[in-house]
């Protein structure tokens, strides 16, 4: 009888720690949403979520982030269980890091900027991305260093404890600075490449894609562009920035996929990505995808605007699409119901009448996936395109003249 070998990995077991902090006004409700959102990272980067603890806070613990009670029972749960990897929702110190991995027995413990990082080199396919996030990588070790040689006692300097310990981490630190200097100089010559790549467009009216990490951006690029961009219900399924030229009409354009953004992102990751970024900078129009059937689409909402308002101004003219109106659903209130009006019991009606009040600029509503009101986006789309193709081409006409017929005219 033939013996059979399973090569499939399996999924490391992971549990998630989150905390709601009081000094940084996060709810108990809040915090469970960016569990939500830690646990589909999870997800993406391979792991399989076990358990999920939770703990409230005045402010974090300096040595272990977490309380001493709830890291018991964190400890006897993952001997117990046999878990391989806690992940923590916050950003975690050099120490706090090294302090939780020596009670929990040498297990991994990962925060949220590590998993991002670690999903971020599995996505990265072209060179650039590739270096991008290499120096993310390196930027993010540079400081915590330290804590990989706690098997050489003398590292903590001073009389008696000088010794071949501190030499060591100086070494790394010197080879890890050099690196990151070489990677700055790898994507500077990039970006000089990309800057000439993009001047060599011509002055076509440039579209960028941007949204929150899975909102669709890739799955419309593929509609408008009638291109096979990798578009996946994951997070982070694209890094590397597509161009394509397209023709909506008469108009010829160039339309832009980018990275999402998410919450928490630390900013030595969105500086890494700055040449990526730049073809946001450079966009004459912002498509700005939204998935309305997310629970917080308008918390994205604001982590988007204010990541955008960080890397430049906002006076572009921007249409905000609300994706996913295939996928929305609420929850109907009864007539007789006298508790207050919930989120959850808008429709997309009402939720029309309100972002049409709040809303500057254009929206649309539409669904990627089921091809609903995409000629509605189209001539949104073409409108804009069309005006400032007539500035920058005032005697050149466009693809094919476009005649009006006024039907009325008898």
């Amino acid at each position: 009888m033939s013996e059979y070998f399973y090569t499939k990995k399996e999924a490391e077991k992971a549990i998630l720690v989150g905390v709601a902090l009081q000094s940084e006004n996060i709810s108990y409700d809040m915090m469970c949403e960016y569990l939500d959102e830690l646990a589909f990272l999870a997800e993406t980067a391979g792991a399989e979520t076990v358990k999920i603890f939770t703990q409230n806070l005045d402010k974090p613990v300096t040595a272990t982030f977490i309380g001493k009670g709830k890291l018991e029972e964190i400890k006897t749960y993952v001997e117990d269980n046999d878990i391989d990897l806690i992940i923590f929702d916050d950003e975690l110190s050099p120490t706090q890091i090294r302090n939780l991995e020596r009670e929990l027995k040498g297990r991994k413990v990962l925060d949220r900027t590590n998993l991002i990082l670690d999903i971020f080199a599995k996505r990265a396919r072209t060179a650039e991305a590739k270096a991008q996030v290499e120096l993310a990588q390196y930027q993010y070790l540079l400081p915590r260093l330290t804590g990989m040689w706690t098997h050489l006692e003398r590292q903590k300097g001073g009389i008696g404890l000088r010794g071949p310990g501190e030499s060591e981490i100086e070494t790394d630190r010197r080879i890890i600075r050099d690196k990151i200097t070489r990677l700055k100089e790898q994507l500077a010559k990039i970006d000089k490449q990309m800057v000439t790549q993009r001047k060599n467009r011509g002055k076509l009216v440039r579209v960028a894609l941007v949204g929150y990490t899975n909102v669709g951006k890739s799955t419309l690029m593929n509609l408008l562009s009638k291109s096979e961009v990798f578009a996946e219900n994951k997070l982070f399924a694209t890094l590397d920035t597509t161009v394509r030229k397209i023709a909506i009409k008469n108009v010829p354009l160039l339309l832009a996929d980018t990275v999402g953004f998410i919450r928490k992102l630390p900013h030595h990751l969105v500086e890494s990505f700055k040449s990526t970024l730049d073809e946001v900078r450079e966009a004459d129009v912002i498509l700005h995808v939204v998935d309305i059937s997310h629970p917080q689409f308008e918390d994205q909402i604001r982590v988007v605007n204010e990541t955008l308002g960080e890397l430049m101004d906002n006076s572009k003219p921007t249409i905000t699409v609300f994706n996913k109106i295939d996928a929305f659903t609420y929850t109907k209130k009864e007539e007789d119901d006298l508790t207050p009006i919930e989120r959850k019991n808008y429709s997309l009606e009402d939720l029309k009448q309100m972002w049409m009040s709040k809303q500057e600029g254009e929206t649309v509503y539409i669904s990627a996936k089921s091809k609903e009101n995409i000629e509605e986006l189209k001539e949104k789309i073409y409108n804009i395109a069309k005006d400032i193709h007539s500035a920058r081409f005032p005697f050149n006409d466009f693809l094919y003249q476009d005649f009006e017929i006024d039907e009325e005219i008898k």
